[in-house]
């Protein structure tokens, strides 16, 4: 494919500084709704009169509208603009939160849910994009190092935003912080960007590949939403849905692959660096989404932490990854990416090793550590995939490739917290099942405590539940344990993937384009 977008200019001084700012805010503000309305879910089917399950599709309209619109980036970008595009998006967005906020039913809701998404999805991609334009080809580290702190950042602080929004105020404010936000960005990105837009061509609309996109990444979300509600494939819903996915993907892919003008550019693959960028970035994603939900599950259910105090005991994460994003966007063009990659994974290895020795009398302090040595980690995994994958090809595709390296992100990011909660799950009832005998066996010390608990006034039921509430807690304590010590160890995986690339050299220059 030929470059034939034009080579503007890096922004400097204030203009460099208020376009950074107007970037950062909009995908921290689109990757934020993510996560900040999980903890909203039972205020928002109460006040719409719902049950809890159907105040779910809250989340899962979006999440499966976000995931159809990102791989949709570079076609949308090639047909009206890059920034026309973004400004359009972060607009509609913006109207979308409003009607969010002002919802008086689920159905109302569940649309201006599903446009959020949709308007939502490709902005990530975009802010990447253009924030990559903005600076000197030997900046695309630092470029890169803003962009993964709000990426970064912002599923941390969700729920702990959300929380304090929904406790204070009301869950319309969760969709209402958005408008001064997106009204904001709209104005600076424009004013900052119309004038640096790329060539738009008028590609034929691969409707037959829309339609087979939508199909099997919508199916294959809802699996991941509702999968463990509808105890997965003992769901006649749940089967059909997987059969349709893997058929619809199938298909899918062999049409792309012949389509002249495809909505989706699979042809990137073929390029080395794309793959690693976009596998590594993916398989990480993966098994630290699955960490993500399941602390702050743990702390609220099984040690008695509220949604706030849950947050922040996870916030720290977010605190040292922002340093650490500054520190590796400077070591970008003087190490190795793949270093860089080996050296973050040994430190969230080493975060997830702390989480294995914990016990149920753990305090605030001993759970918040490993989220800052897990922090510093993050952004030198994050940042070298991104590099790699991005500056492989011609400027002309940077906005198809963020937008496959987002979506399956974003995908490997809910397929890892789903398959956790699967897994620690039935991990919990093996442990209680292994230890209840365990505890029969022990007759000497049970009729002890039997004793004991008598003397101090308790009756036989209330000795059950003691006993039995201790031998579950310590059964989701092993759970717990087991899957940071098993997660640690698939880690090797991405520095596997890291390696199998081709080394990438970012200072004085990008590197020669692909095409």
């Amino acid at each position: 494919m030929a470059d034939d977008a034009p080579h503007h200019p890096p922004l400097e001084g204030s203009k460099l500084v208020f376009g950074m700012l107007s970037l950062s805010l909009v995908n921290f503000m689109v990757v934020l709704d993510m996560t900040i309305a999980n903890v909203a879910v039972p205020h928002i089917a109460g006040n719409l009169a719902v049950s809890p399950s159907q105040g779910t599709w809250v989340i899962t309209s979006y999440a499966v509208a976000e995931a159809i619109s990102v791989p949709l980036t570079g076609w949308m970008s090639q047909r009206f603009g890059t920034v026309r595009l973004a400004v359009l998006c972060i607009v509609l967005f913006t109207a979308a939160s409003l009607l969010c906020g002002l919802s008086t039913t689920l159905s109302m809701l569940v649309a201006m849910r599903v446009l959020q998404g949709m308007s939502g999805g490709p902005l990530m991609a975009l802010a990447q994009t253009l924030l990559l334009g903005s600076f000197k080809p030997a900046k695309v580290g630092s470029a890169m190092a803003i962009y993964s702190m709000t990426t970064l950042v912002a599923p941390v602080l969700g729920p702990i935003l959300g929380g304090t929004l929904v406790d204070n105020m009301s869950w319309h404010w969760i969709f209402f912080i958005n408008i001064p936000v997106g009204a904001l960005g709209a104005f600076l990105v424009w004013l900052l960007y119309h004038k640096r837009e790329n060539p738009t061509h008028k590609v034929p609309v691969d409707g037959i590949g829309l339609a087979l996109l939508v199909l099997s990444v919508g199916s294959f979300q809802i699996i991941l939403d509702k999968g463990q509600e509808l105890d997965w494939f003992g769901s006649n819903i749940i089967t059909a849905l997987a059969v349709i996915s893997i058929i619809g993907f199938i298909v899918f892919v062999t049409w792309e692959l012949t389509e002249q003008n495809p909505i989706v550019d699979l042809r990137l693959f073929r390029i080395r660096n794309v793959v690693t960028g976009v596998a590594g970035l993916a398989t990480f994603f993966g098994i630290l989404f699955g960490a993500i939900v399941l602390l702050p599950l743990w702390l609220q259910t099984q040690m008695g932490y509220t949604a706030l105090q849950a947050g922040l005991a996870t916030a720290p994460m977010g605190l040292s990854a922002v340093v650490s994003a500054a520190l590796v966007g400077r070591s970008m063009g003087k190490i190795d990416p793949r270093i860089v990659v080996t050296i973050g994974v040994l430190i969230i290895f080493v975060g997830f090793m702390m989480r294995v020795r914990f016990t149920t009398d753990v305090s605030f302090f001993v759970i918040a550590l490993p989220q800052v040595v897990q922090g510093f980690g993050m952004p030198a995994i994050f940042l070298p995939f991104v590099v790699m994958a991005t500056t492989s090809v011609a400027p002309n595709r940077v906005a198809s490739t963020a937008g496959l390296q987002n979506f399956l992100r974003t995908i490997a990011g809910a397929f890892g917290a789903s398959v956790t909660s699967t897994v620690w799950s039935d991990s919990i009832s093996q442990h209680h099942a292994d230890l209840v005998p365990s505890i029969a066996s022990g007759v000497g010390a049970t009729d002890y405590w039997n004793q004991t608990l008598s003397g101090a006034g308790l009756g036989p039921d209330q000795i059950k539940a003691l006993l039995e509430n201790s031998v579950q807690g310590q059964a989701v304590m092993l759970a717990t344990n087991q899957y940071f010590l098993v997660t640690g160890a698939l880690l090797i995986v991405v520095i596997v993937i890291a390696w199998l690339s081709d080394p990438v050299k970012i200072s004085g220059g990008m590197p020669p384009p692909a095409h």
